[in-house]
């Protein structure tokens, strides 16, 4: 079987993977976010926090809880690596330095899992499991939360009130979260991934010398690093190492969690707004972005020209044996087009082209699918524009889910596509322009080597494309452990995660305030596939126009080099 036919294969087993699940999941999570009863584990909780779940709140109300409990875990997380050395299940590490500190812990509770560290040498099991391991679940639940908040704001009418921020984010860890970790941490363990306690290990190496292994519970972690689309790695080497990944059957496990609740989200969103024929279309605007970049990712790598290249059946440097071209690219494409971040091969030594298109699946704002819950929001965001755009086409009023989309709303929906490109661009541009932080490009004094040219300017781009988009994942040739890049990367991603989640909210709020608009023969069919069509336009053409000259100077100058 030809490489090419292996790669496909696997695409299409996952494909029908994530059709088998998509109904029944989407259903559940339905059930779970409208249900009026809560669990008597949920109550405890409730009780502990001392807030009322039945209690509905305004968008100001839910957004002051999610700020809330996001600066708690910051603060919770930082403290938990400072004290590291005093704290058991250490392992011997020292101290996280205050910068790398602020910015882990930044990192993971932005759901962007950015790590600047190398985890088997700088983290103990307390931190990994009782800080890290934490954060991946609330602060995927937090998306999930503001998700259904969205939609509540198009389902509800005459009120400005968007459920319940504490009620939303327990209901997303006890009742969808952990139960598919649990599932999915047996199957980890079972296929050969480790989870454990145990301490440090020298084991000799063959030809002479050693090295040290650390155990950890990394199926656990490793499960809702990647179904809560986190993506940090217990070890550096992230999804690469056989501790976390260790077959190919692994691989495209890990990649149908990464999918699988974004996806699924589209059919509860079908569900909660009484119409699963929108939540078909944008499934079909997230699935027709995904396949082509999976395919065009597959094409890349394979095809690219050269000798060296063809002999090795494609380009296989940075890539597992194990795994192969083609679920390498299906992984890269996935965890870049999602908020996941984790990798299973090294980005930095893609083609050039290929790494342009790890770099755009996050410019697009990753929607397709996207993270878990920013992904649904997100899209609905470009849903909005799209109805705006063709509103102005036809001289009509936008119209979406019986709402009409004003000045209001659209400035809302603007302020919210704004965010992202500004910091990007604007650090990076930093970045580059002062003297100290391009120092920190590998082999940066050699312009034909990484450093200042095209491929330098790429690992700088793509650091806070992936920060700000709370992506996580790395070039892997930028030394990203200096004071400027934990910090600014650290401020990219709090406020790439936060403050699109104030527009997001107050769009919500307003949509709730309004009441429903009757639909007439002039009003845009919003489930048909012409609108899908239209949305998958106004993103690709919104992102190119964005970023266009930033990836002209970076992946593209390289890849046609």
């Amino acid at each position: 079987m030809s490489s090419e036919l292996a790669g496909v294969l696997q695409l299409v087993a996952l494909i029908g993977a994530l059709a088998l699940v998509y109904r029944p999941l989407g259903d559940y999570m339905a059930a779970v976010y409208s249900s009026r009863e809560h669990l008597r584990v949920e109550k405890l909780i409730y009780r502990c926090v001392g807030a009322d779940p039945n209690t509905e709140m305004r968008w100001p109300a839910y957004l002051r809880g999610v700020l809330a409990f996001s600066a708690v875990g910051v603060l919770f997380l930082y403290a938990l690596q400072r004290l590291q050395d005093h704290l058991p299940l250490s392992l011997g590490f020292t101290a996280i330095s205050p910068d790398q500190a602020f910015n882990t812990a930044a990192s993971f509770v932005a759901n962007t899992n950015w790590q600047s560290y190398s985890g088997e040498q700088a983290m103990g099991h307390l931190v990994q499991t009782g800080g890290l391991a934490v954060q991946n679940f609330v602060s995927a639940a937090v998306g999930m939360a503001v998700a259904i908040a969205l939609v509540r704001g198009f389902v509800r009418a005459r009120t400005g009130e968007l459920g319940n921020f504490w009620a939303d984010l327990v209901r997303g860890v006890v009742r969808i979260l952990l139960p598919l970790s649990i599932i999915g941490a047996v199957v980890l363990v079972a296929c050969g991934a480790i989870q454990n306690l145990s301490g440090i290990h020298e084991v000799g190496q063959f030809g002479g010398g050693s090295q040290q292994w650390n155990g950890g519970a990394v199926a656990s972690q490793e499960v809702i690093k990647e179904l809560g689309t986190n993506g940090g790695g217990y070890f550096n080497a992230n999804s690469a190492h056989p501790f976390e990944n260790p077959n190919p059957f692994t691989n495209l496990f890990e990649i149908f969690l990464i999918l699988v609740i974004p996806f699924s989200l589209t059919r509860t969103f079908g569900k909660l707004v009484g119409n699963v024929r929108q939540g078909y279309a944008t499934l079909a605007t997230m699935a027709i972005i995904w396949v082509g970049f999976t395919a065009l990712m597959m094409w890349t790598e394979f095809h690219h020209g050269g000798a060296a290249l063809q002999e090795a059946g494609g380009a296989m440097e940075g890539k597992e044996q194990r795994f192969g071209v083609g679920a390498s690219a299906i992984f890269a494409t996935s965890t870049t087009l999602t908020s996941t971040g984790a990798v299973d091969s090294f980005h930095s030594s893609f083609t050039g082209l290929g790494g342009g298109l790890t770099m755009l699946g996050m410019m697009l704002g990753e929607i397709a699918p996207g993270g878990v819950g920013s992904g649904l929001y997100g899209m609905l965001v470009m849903a909005i524009i799209a109805v705006f755009i063709a509103g102005l086409m036809v001289g009509r009023t936008p119209e979406y889910l019986g709402k009409k989309i004003g000045s209001r709303e659209i400035k809302l929906a603007a302020c919210y596509i704004l965010i992202t490109p500004t910091l990007v661009l604007g650090f990076t541009a930093l970045s580059m322009a002062l003297s100290g932080p391009p120092e920190s490009i590998l082999n940066g004094a050699d312009s034909s080597v990484n450093g200042s040219g095209a491929h330098g300017f790429s690992e700088v781009l793509y650091a806070f494309t992936s920060g700000a988009n709370n992506n996580g994942s790395a070039f892997a040739g930028l030394n990203a452990n200096t004071d400027w890049y934990n910090t600014t990367i650290g401020l990219a991603m709090l406020l790439g995660r936060f403050l699109p989640m104030v527009f997001v909210l107050a769009l919500a709020g307003s949509l709730a305030e309004q009441k429903p608009v009757p639909e007439t023969a002039g009003t845009l069919r919003t489930e048909k596939p012409l609108f899908a069509g239209l949305l998958v336009g106004a993103i690709l053409i919104i992102t190119g126009l964005t970023y266009f000259p930033a990836l002209a100077l970076g992946p593209m100058a390289e890849g046609l080099a």
